[in-house]
């Protein structure tokens, strides 16, 4: 591993509804820091999809927030970067935690499935760490990002738990599924440097064990920096 490797985290908002997850993604700044690797915030600026009540689960009519704004919520102020500012040879490695606004911000997979949209900035900014041979951890709902990314081009081993409609969908995009049983489990693909654990796919997941999978998960892709 390089010397203090250099790690982008891409967030997706604050919030598992409709932003990034907030305990995968503190736990993953966690992982990183116990393993000493420098870490940068980064997320698109711009709108999110749409707002959920947190409490209610329920859609926000007419509230409109900024997915840059939401996730240096998680970051600290000034602690995240816009997206369109930042390029991938900067980085040693990109880490992505998962969350809704995954699969609602980044990409339309949460709606339209193997058929979804991936934003252009996002889905450049993954394939340049993909096509620089440079590691790629992804967290619950972003390996179906991974998967998005690479449809077309590249088939990679990853694992959204055992969720069957999500892995029936990243098959029929040309990607290997491995089921898992449990958050602490993570999958390698050592051909993309890809390392992928399910998180809070199981939604039942004890805190401890989500811990568990994504500090596994971290510790993996900065041993391929």
């Amino acid at each position: 591993m390089a010397k203090s490797p250099k790690v982008a985290v891409l967030l997706a908002g604050c919030g598992h509804l409709d932003g990034a997850e907030v305990r995968e993604s503190v736990l993953t700044l966690l992982a990183l820091d116990q393993h000493g690797a420098a870490f940068q915030c980064i997320a698109p600026n711009a709108p999110q999809h749409h707002v959920i009540n947190h409490v209610t689960g329920q859609p926000v009519p007419g509230v409109v927030r900024n997915i840059l704004e939401e996730s240096s919520r998680i970051a600290r102020v000034g602690q995240c970067l816009d997206l369109a500012t930042v390029k991938a040879a900067d980085y040693d490695a990109l880490v992505m935690p998962g969350g809704y606004g995954v699969a609602k911000n980044h990409c339309s997979f949460a709606f339209k499935g193997a058929d979804a949209e991936v934003r252009p900035d996002v889905a450049a900014f993954v394939r340049a760490f993909i096509d620089a041979k440079k590691p790629v951890g992804a967290i619950c709902i972003a390996p179906a990002l991974v998967a998005l990314a690479l449809a077309g081009r590249d088939s990679a081993q990853l694992t959204l738990g055992n969720d069957a409609g999500c892995a029936a969908a990243v098959e029929k995009l040309g990607q290997h599924h491995r089921n898992t049983p449990s958050a602490r489990d993570i999958v390698i693909d050592e051909a993309h440097k890809l390392v992928t654990t399910p998180a809070y796919m199981f939604d039942d997941a004890r805190l401890s064990d989500v811990w568990v999978g994504i500090e596994r998960c971290v510790a993996e892709v900065l041993k391929r920096c």
